[in-house]
């Protein structure tokens, strides 16, 4: 039986799962309702697309993540409980949570309080943290892979499915997370990498989008979006929303910083500080339209105005978030009194701690943020920023704050200042310049800073004179770590070096030849009868002799034959004329009418007593 993907409800899958109803169609697969006729259970049954079903290599990739994901069990994570190839169709057999994804919620419901979506993003997180404690990389968290109940529970679905997909070399597979892309982490766009980080980065994404209503990146094709995400920091939520609170802007920026060592290093990490900002956020208020009902807790609200903390983490449960609209009218009425019933024990509660302790606030937490930002976050809560110490750090850029006194949460008197340790950056020193000095003046230099003069080696140097020191190596201007070993580099004065032999070649030549040795020609020139201008006819000293770098030579350079005297050539006989042209190694060139019945020279050029070069040709007119 070849049976069609979109043909399922009725039919029975693998001869036990009989499919009652479709769900929803993805990129990847369509998901039906189906009855596990031996375990009498109703399962999700997960069908990939024909084209993955018929690639091999996905096949074999995606049986070996759904075994591993089937060991996964967490009450935050779908169930995998089977997997199978049969009748042409590839399949998954996982946890059935009827109810909605947390796109439909944001769909439905536009964006969330901080309040709420720290209570969606709670169960998220700890469901996330126990699949990385075992091993496990989500790599595809997004809105459609998180799951509500109906009563209320969380579940994260697919783990391994994204990392069947993107390990795949075919061509079947590729685009399938395009319309994932607004969730990916820099080195996943970069390089193709995930771990944990990645994860968390994607949860930031989440967080953002909960409070804000969109995405931190959108552009009009996938690549933009992905440029972005490489290039671009997520912004804070308040850019959006003015209203959401500072420590809601943390959570998010640290999250997402695109350096993922910069990050949570474990989303363990991420949930602790959502708890606790949690904890300083007034309980989820109540909507005011017909959609939902909030339930809000009068105790816990007072116990919070009042400076203490709950004993245990917030519950994960979500189902009084989000009630089913028949319930609306009196749930709603019930809100309503519980909701002033709050108020009234948090001012009074307030009110008391106020009077016995002095007004405190939650200290804000800024760590990892630079100072500019870190004293924008506190003055929301009229706090100042107070740096006390500052300290290298090889992983945390230079002004940022890395830890806080009181730390955050923690309360504070208002209007008072918060004390930082903040970075300095890496620690690095610029090797001096010691060109020149003493070796004992060099040591004094180096060993001003934290680093350590090594060994001395001889070399060879055109400007620092004998026993001085040529330089460092490190070079002069180099940065460098503490503790890092300076080598001194000391003269032996120039590099000796023989005398090119250069006699007969042209001049420039010669010079490119003498230079490449490192020595310094200087030049004269004079006539020459036998020898062609511009080429050298002696160098001083003598070719082969061996002198010092830097060392003049001197280069002796043809300037050609002498120059000739034009002779008075001006009523000369013509024959007389040309041969006392010749005779000076000169050229005549006779202009002469129809009839020179005197046949004498009247005229010339150049005129008597100029200077020409030996072979220049004189013209002499004739009548």
């Amino acid at each position: 039986m070849d049976l069609q993907p979109d043909a399922l409800v009725g039919q029975m899958v693998d001869g036990r799962y009989l499919v009652q109803a479709k769900l929803a169609r993805g990129g990847m697969a369509t998901v039906y309702e189906a009855l596990d006729v031996r375990l009498d259970r109703i399962v999700a049954l997960k069908v990939m697309h024909r084209h993955l079903a018929d690639d091999p290599d996905f096949v074999a990739r995606f049986q070996r993540e759904a075994r591993a994901a089937a060991r996964l069990a967490h009450p935050h994570v779908v169930g995998v409980f089977d997997q199978g190839f049969a009748d042409g169709l590839i399949y998954l057999a996982m946890e059935y949570v009827p109810g909605r994804t947390l796109r439909d919620i944001m769909r439905d419901f536009g964006p969330l309080t901080p309040e709420q979506a720290l209570v969606m993003l709670d169960p998220i997180l700890e469901g996330l943290a126990a699949a990385h404690a075992a091993g496990f990389v989500h790599r595809d968290i997004k809105p459609e892979n998180v799951l509500v109940s109906d009563d209320g529970r969380v579940k994260v679905a697919d783990f391994g499915l994204a990392r069947a997909v993107a390990t795949s070399n075919t061509s079947a597979t590729q685009g399938v997370l395009i319309g994932t892309v607004a969730y990916l982490s820099p080195e996943q766009v970069e390089r193709g990498e995930a771990d944990e980080r990645s994860d968390v980065y994607a949860s930031g994404i989440l967080l953002y989008e909960m409070v804000t209503g969109q995405v931190p990146h959108a552009g009009e094709s996938p690549l933009s979006i992905a440029y972005q995400h490489v290039n671009q920091d997520v912004p804070a939520p308040s850019t959006v929303h003015p209203e959401i609170p500072a420590d809601v802007d943390a959570l998010v920026i640290t999250a997402t910083r695109r350096n993922a060592g910069q990050r949570y290093q474990h989303t363990a990490d991420f949930l602790s500080d959502v708890r606790r900002v949690r904890s300083v956020l007034p309980a989820p208020r109540p909507f005011t339209d017909t959609r939902t009902t909030l339930v809000v807790d009068a105790s816990t609200n007072a116990r919070m105005a009042a400076g203490g903390r709950p004993p245990t983490p917030p519950s994960s449960n979500v189902g009084g978030l989000f009630s089913d609209r028949r319930k609306h009218t009196s749930r709603r009425l019930v809100a309503v009194v519980v909701a002033i019933a709050a108020i009234i024990a948090a001012i009074l509660a307030g009110w008391l701690v106020a009077n016995a302790l002095g007004s405190k606030v939650p200290t804000p937490n800024v760590v990892g943020q630079s100072v500019e930002i870190a004293r924008t976050t506190l003055a929301t809560r009229g706090l100042t920023l107070e740096i006390s110490t500052e300290q290298f750090s090889e992983t945390v850029a230079a002004n940022t704050v890395l830890a806080t006194d009181p730390v955050a949460g923690d309360g504070i008197k208002e209007n008072s200042a918060v004390s930082a340790t903040v970075s300095k950056g890496p620690e690095r020193y610029t090797v001096p310049d010691v060109h020149g000095k003493s070796t004992a003046s060099a040591t004094t230099t180096l060993s001003a800073l934290p680093i350590t003069v090594g060994t001395q080696t001889q070399v060879f140097d055109n400007t620092a004179p004998l026993g001085t020191v040529a330089g460092t190596d490190p070079p002069a201007g180099s940065s460098v770590k503490r503790d890092t070993v300076i080598n001194l580099l000391i003269s032996k004065g120039p590099e000796p070096v023989a005398i090119p032999e250069v006699v007969g070649k042209k001049l420039v030549g010669a010079t490119a030849e003498l230079t490449a040795v490192g020595l310094e020609p200087t030049i004269t020139r004079e006539y020459s009868e036998t020898v062609a201008k511009g080429r050298v006819l002696s160098v001083t000293p003598t070719a082969g002799t061996t002198v010092n770098s830097g060392t003049g030579v001197q280069l002796l350079v043809s300037d050609g034959p002498p120059p000739v005297v034009v002779p008075k050539l001006i009523d000369m006989r013509r024959s007389d004329a040309v041969a006392a042209l010749r005779k000076l190694g000169l050229k005549a060139k006779v202009i002469a009418g129809q009839a020179t019945p005197l046949n004498r020279v009247y005229s010339q050029n150049p005129a008597p007593g100029t200077e020409i070069p030996k072979g220049s040709t004189v013209t002499i007119s004739v009548i």
